[in-house]
């Protein structure tokens, strides 16, 4: 049996960049980083240590030589927030492309995007 999501394969076609935008725009944290020396580096963020789950950075072209057939679409992820309305205002005065606040049943939703254009939703929590 499965008992939680570990980890998020995240490709990316800049990794330095990538560290950059999670850690400085949104406050992520470095967990680890691994190289092999033959190309093959990742990089462990998470919004804090000791989180249960954590985004792992990949060099999307290595990986799609490496693994042809993988699909390295971006994953629809969905961010929970206790403090929505800061962490908008946030996103906003970091000049971070966010997206209109909607009510859904669940919650309000938001969403944004990444310095390479790829949209996650953060959901009131």
């Amino acid at each position: 049996m499965f008992s939680k999501v570990g980890q998020i394969m995240l490709y990316v076609n800049d990794q330095d960049e990538a560290v950059k935008f999670w850690k400085e725009k949104l406050g992520f944290t470095v967990i680890a980083e691994e190289n092999n020396n033959e190309g093959l580096r990742w990089i462990e963020i998470a919004p804090k240590k000791g989180v249960e789950t954590s985004l792992i950075l990949h060099n999307k072209d290595f990986i799609s030589k490496m693994s042809p057939g993988l699909n390295l679409d971006t994953p629809s992820l969905m961010f929970f927030t206790d403090d929505f309305d800061q962490l908008y205002s946030n996103l906003v005065n970091k000049e971070i492309t966010v997206g209109e606040i909607v009510n859904m049943p669940s919650g309000r939703v938001f969403n944004f995007a990444d310095n390479e254009e790829n949209y996650f939703a953060v959901m009131e929590k």
